[in-house]
């Protein structure tokens, strides 16, 4: 598990307009990369075409090449629901299935795949998942009740354990943490730095400290002004990024001057 990223020139776009523009970077299995930029700048959008998510929305395309391992994800015949079960997403508000039992949360995508297994290989596939997920020792005696029923911090990492229980390469996550509570955020970065020996693992964030205490290397997104596109300003170390950025816009951003 865990594989490579590279972005070669690419531009995504909605309908007509051309949302971000001219993408290239690299980033490398099992490391942690934390996208920063002001709102509207096209982070979370390059981060959906990662694993073709932007792609539900009507009239949605990217040009350019995306690759997984050197693997054109958006080469000829390549089905984008096959790209998701190896780039999984865990969005920003906690999102289990509210009708459904802890242990049926983990299960979902596995379902939604078509897959069928014994009791005993579910069995292990939710204990694998929790445990890889820091929830296990909290949920285990209670499997059977609905994931709606916990915490704000426990569902979201309910959402990363459904995320893990596929075995996806890469793990894509947007601002996991802005709707939960300081102690609930401290888990689920304290997770992220787990989840690294497995997976190549992409965040965004509006938390500069939290972009700072989670990732190996950052990628600043700016945007020129209303109706211009998203770029890619500055890829580096995040030491680099946040102590000895290149680029004026970043200092300016990592800063606080704007943004």
């Amino acid at each position: 598990m865990s594989k490579r990223i590279d972005a070669i020139d690419l531009n995504v776009y909605y309908g007509n307009f051309l949302a971000v523009e001219g993408v290239n970077i690299n980033i490398e299995p099992k490391t942690v990369t934390a996208f920063i930029g002001p709102s509207g700048c096209g982070k979370t959008t390059f981060l959906r075409t990662i694993n073709r998510m932007h792609e539900v929305l009507p009239g949605a395309r990217a040009e350019g090449k995306l690759l997984l391992d050197g693997d054109d994800i958006y080469g000829p015949g390549v089905d984008p629901v096959t790209v998701r079960t190896m780039v999984g997403m865990v969005f920003q508000r906690p999102n289990p299935f509210p009708t459904m039992s802890i242990r049926d949360n983990v299960l979902a995508g596995i379902k939604l795949n078509g897959k069928s297994m014994s009791k005993s290989d579910a069995d292990d596939v939710v204990e694998r998942s929790l445990k890889g997920a820091n929830l296990w020792n909290e949920v285990k005696d209670r499997l059977d009740r609905p994931g709606s029923g916990l915490s704000g911090g426990q569902q979201q990492r309910l959402c990363i354990a459904r995320t893990i229980a596929v075995k996806p390469d890469v793990i894509l996550m947007d601002e996991p943490c802005s709707a939960l509570d300081p102690i609930s955020t401290l888990a689920v970065e304290d997770l992220i730095n787990e989840l690294k020996d497995e997976y190549t693992v992409v965040i965004v964030t509006h938390n500069m400290q939290q972009a700072a205490r989670v990732s190996d290397k950052t990628a600043f997104f700016n945007i020129a002004g209303t109706g211009k596109p998203g770029k890619l300003i500055e890829y580096a170390p995040t030491q680099e990024i946040f102590n000895n950025p290149k680029e004026k816009s970043t200092e300016d951003y990592v800063s606080g001057r704007f943004g």
